[in-house]
C-alpha cells in the first residue's frame, strides 16, 4: 500500500486568510488573556514588517500600525481539518485525520483512475493553492512514515520498505515523533539520528525505556500497523464567515460568496453528491437573519455555476439592515449524476449548456419566468401541451406531426396562395367538458415556404384557421 500525508503547516492562519478580502495585505492571529494579547502567529507581509510569535500586541503596534488581527481559535483547526478531509474524500475512502493539522489518505488503489503519483500529486496541489491552503506533500508505504517524513520534506516519494529505512535513517531524533522525554534523553545519550536509535539493540531499548519506543520503531517501518479511525462525510454542509464589519451592498457580499460555494463545490465532490437546493443566511445585529433560498431542477456542483445561481437570488434581495456573517446551509445533497456530453462537441466555446443557461435564467428571473413544456392527454391541440416547472424534456411524438408554436388563438388565413401538403386529420374530442370540437387538420405552406398547421371545422367554409407553425 502506499500512503500520503500532507501537512497544514499554518492551518489555523490559513483558515483566516483565505475568508479575507486581501489576502497579501499584514495579518496576525492573536492569543492570550485580555489584559495581555500575544501574537500567535504572522502571514509573511507581517513578519516583514517585524512581527514575530510571541510579541505582545503592544509591541506589535509599536512597529507597524497598519496590519489586520484576528482572534486564534484552536477549535478552528479542527474545523479546517474535517473540511480538508471532506476534500480528500474524493481521492480515496480512506481518509484519516489522526494527527492534528494533517491528513493521511491511501492512495494504493486511486492511481489507476486519477493517474501516476507525479500526475496525482499535481493535482492535489493544485486544488489545495485554489483552496487556499499551504501544505507539505508526503508519500510513503505506511501512514506514520509519511507523517514524519513530512516534518523535514516536501514531495518526498518512497516507492518501498527498502527506500523507507534509506529515508528514514537521517531523521533527527526530535523530528521523529518520538515522545519529547525519549527525544531529549536519546539526545543526551549522543543518538541524533534516528539511524542510530535503530542500530542499538532491542533489548537495550527496551531496559532503558518504556514499550512505546519499539512499538514507534516498529510503526515506522511497517512492521506494526497503525491503528487509524477514517473519516465519514456528514450528510449536510454548513458554512459561515463573519465579516469583520457592517455590509450593507450586494457588492461587498460577493467575495464571501463566491469563497463559501467554492467550498461548497469541493465537498460535494468528496461525497460524490450535487445539491439541489441551499439556503443563504445574512446575519443582522439587531435584526432576525435574512434567509434566501436557491433552488435548482437538478443537483449540481460545480462551483462557477452555484456562485452564478447563488449571485442572482442575492442580488435580488434587498439588504435592509447591516450584515455582520455570511453563512450557507445545505441539506439536499442527491447523488450527483454527471451530464452526458459528446466526445465531439460543436458547440462554441463561450455557449453555454442547457442546463446551465436555465438555472441562470431563473435565478435572474424568477422561477415561475422559466417554463417548459408537458404533453397532457387530450387530442385537442389547445388542451395538449401546457406549461410546467419540469427538469425532463418534453418526449418527442414519432407517429405524428405537430407544430413547436402554437399561437395564443387560432387566425383565419387567406387562403391565396396557400398550399394544402397534407390531410386532411380528423380530431374529434371534448365532448364530455362542453368544449367539443370536430375539425380537418392540414400540413400547408405560404407563398414564402413557411409551413404551418391549419384546421377547418367540419361541416363548414368560412376558411381555414391557422393553429401553429412549424419551426
Amino acid at each position: 500500500m502506499r500512503w500520503v500525508c500532507i501537512v497544514f503547516p499554518q492551518l489555523a492562519l490559513d483558515g483566516v486568510q483565505r475568508l479575507h478580502p486581501e489576502p497579501d495585505q499584514p495579518l496576525v492571529l492573536l492569543a492570550g488573556t485580555p489584559q495581555r494579547r500575544v501574537v500567535q502567529t504572522a502571514n509573511a507581509a507581517a513578519r516583514a514588517l517585524g512581527l514575530r510569535p510571541g510579541q505582545s500586541l503592544t509591541a506589535a503596534h509599536a512597529l507597524s500600525k497598519t496590519f489586520a488581527s484576528a482572534e486564534y481559535d484552536p477549535a478552528q483547526i479542527e474545523h479546517w481539518q474535517q473540511f480538508l478531509a471532506a476534500w480528500a474524500y474524493r481521492f480515496s475512502s480512506q481518509v484519516s485525520v489522526f494527527y492534528p493539522r494533517a491528513l493521511l489518505f491511501e492512495i494504493e488503489s486511486s492511481l489507476g483512475l486519477f493517474g501516476p503519483w507525479p500526475q496525482f500529486e499535481a493535482r492535489l496541489r493544485k486544488e489545495l493553492t485554489e483552496l487556499g491552503f499551504r501544505h507539505r506533500i508526503v508519500a510513503a508505504p505506511n501512514p506514520a512514515a509519511a507523517r514524519v517524513l513530512a516534518n523535514l520534506y516536501d514531495g518526498l516519494a518512497v516507492a518501498d520498505d527498502s527506500a523507507l529505512l534509506h529515508a528514514l535513517a537521517p531523521l533527527p531524533v526530535d523530528r521523529a515523533g518520538l515522545n519529547p522525554q525519549v527525544a531529549t534523553a536519546l539526545a543526551r545519550m549522543g543518538l541524533r539520528t534516528l539511524a542510530q536509535v535503530q542500530a542499538l539493540p532491542r533489548h537495550t531499548l527496551a531496559r532503558r525505556f518504556e514499550a512505546g519506543l519499539l512499538q514507534h520503531l516498529d510503526t515506522l517501518s511497517g512492521q506494526r500497523p497503525l491503528a487509524l479511525a477514517f473519516y465519514q462525510p456528514p450528510d449536510q454542509f454548513d458554512a459561515r464567515i463573519e465579516l469583520n464589519f457592517d455590509v450593507h451592498s450586494h457588492q461587498a457580499l460577493l467575495f464571501p460568496l463566491r469563497r463559501l460555494t467554492g467550498d461548497l463545490s469541493a465537498f460535494l465532490c468528496g461525497r460524490d453528491s450535487g445539491v439541489q437546493r441551499f439556503d443563504l443566511h445574512l446575519e443582522h445585529a439587531q435584526a432576525p437573519d435574512s434567509v434566501i433560498k436557491v433552488g435548482l431542477l437538478s443537483a449540481e456542483r460545480e462551483p462557477a455555476m452555484l456562485f452564478e445561481l447563488a449571485r442572482g437570488r442575492l442580488e435580488q434581495v434587498q439588504v435592509t439592515a447591516p450584515v455582520r456573517g455570511f453563512r450557507l446551509v445545505a441539506e439536499d445533497l442527491p447523488l450527483f449524476v454527471p451530464q452526458r456530453q459528446d466526445l465531439f462537441d460543436d458547440r462554441p466555446q463561450q455557449t453555454l449548456p442547457w442546463e446551465q443557461l436555465r438555472e441562470r435564467l431563473r435565478a435572474r428571473l424568477g422561477d415561475e419566468a422559466v417554463q417548459g413544456l408537458r404533453f397532457h392527454a387530450d387530442h385537442r391541440p389547445e388542451c395538449a401541451w401546457q406549461a410546467a416547472v419540469d427538469k425532463h424534456p418534453c418526449p418527442t411524438l414519432n407517429k405524428v406531426q405537430r407544430p413547436g408554436w402554437l399561437l395564443r388563438e387560432p387566425t383565419l388565413l387567406a387562403e391565396q396562395g396557400v398550399q394544402i401538403l397534407m390531410g386532411p386529420e380528423r380530431i374529434e374530442s371534448g365532448w364530455w367538458d362542453g368544449a367539443d370540437i370536430r375539425r380537418d387538420y392540414y400540413l400547408i405552406q405560404t407563398r414564402a415556404g413557411q409551413q404551418g398547421w391549419a384546421y377547418r371545422s367540419v361541416g363548414q367554409s368560412d376558411g381555414l384557421w391557422l393553429q401553429g407553425w412549424f419551426s
